[in-house]
């Protein structure tokens, strides 16, 4: 009977293996390591594949494989996690269709240039928010809001629909009603990115989704660094007060001075 059992095909045990996996790489993560950071957490209840993808890409983002670098085969990866050869490819499957990695037979894996890397991915904009490079973030994730939400709001003043506006009106409340820094963040994001769907313009609608994880970052720092947040609700008041009173340049220009003031915290925070 047993020895029945033990000839069976490993596809009739996979749900023990597979939970038998994910305790070994959670159990390797946790294990210290030069190359690992604290706050490099795997994914919770997440399958084996995709937590050893996360882990990967994050010392990918993060530079400790720079562009060009041949990373350790399958063979090495799963001596080094403690995982089948199996969930090796799978992550490494997972990496190369965010662009982070190339691989060839007889060479192996390596890590494409930055440039090629999807950003937009919600997974790397993670990595890429928690890199050590946090100014070089924040200045990206400003940058493309100065290019995107000055006209999204003066569209939004224009196409909004009422529950498109009351949407808006509900995050600008909350944020001035939060009485934890996450409560106001959270309402902060839902605000921004309500005005992006009120804007009227397909192409918006998934893209501000996507930064979704880089503007939670950026409001929690801005956030944690600002004394005067009073002006900063004010600031986002008279965004919602133009959008609502469909003023399209009063709320372009608005968007504007919020921004400015944003800038204003970052370069604070160099000094």
């Amino acid at each position: 009977m047993s020895d029945a059992r033990s000839r069976k095909p490993l596809s009739t045990v996979k749900p023990r293996a597979t939970v038998k996996e994910r305790g070994k790489v959670k159990a390797q993560a946790a294990r210290p390591s030069g190359a690992r950071r604290a706050d490099a957490a795997l994914i919770p209840g997440s399958s084996v594949h995709a937590s050893l993808a996360n882990e990967i890409g994050l010392r990918i983002v993060r530079g400790d494989y720079p562009p060009g670098t041949i990373l350790p085969n399958e063979a090495k990866w799963s001596e080094t996690f403690d995982v089948s050869r199996s969930a090796v490819r799978e992550a490494i499957k997972m990496l190369m269709a965010k662009s982070l990695l190339a691989s060839r037979p007889k060479i192996g894996s390596w890590v494409e240039p930055k440039e090629r890397w999807n950003l937009l991915d919600r997974d790397v904009l993670a990595w890429y928010a928690t890199a050590p490079d946090r100014e070089m973030f924040l200045r990206t994730v400003q940058e493309f809001r100065h290019i995107i939400e000055p006209e999204a709001s003066a569209f939004a003043a224009i196409r909004r629909t009422d529950e498109q506006m009351a949407e808006i009106s509900l995050a600008c409340r909350e944020m001035g009603e939060a009485a934890t820094l996450p409560e106001r963040t959270r309402a902060d994001t839902r605000f921004h990115l309500a005005i992006l769907r009120a804007s009227g313009n397909d192409l918006l609608v998934p893209l501000g989704v996507l930064i979704e994880s880089a503007l939670d970052h950026l409001f929690v720092f801005v956030t944690r660094e600002t004394s005067d947040q009073p002006r900063a609700q004010a600031l986002h008041e008279a965004i919602e007060k133009n959008i609502r009173l469909r003023r399209p340049a009063a709320a372009r220009n608005a968007v504007h001075r919020l921004l400015a003031n944003t800038d204003e915290v970052i370069g604070r925070s160099r000094r």
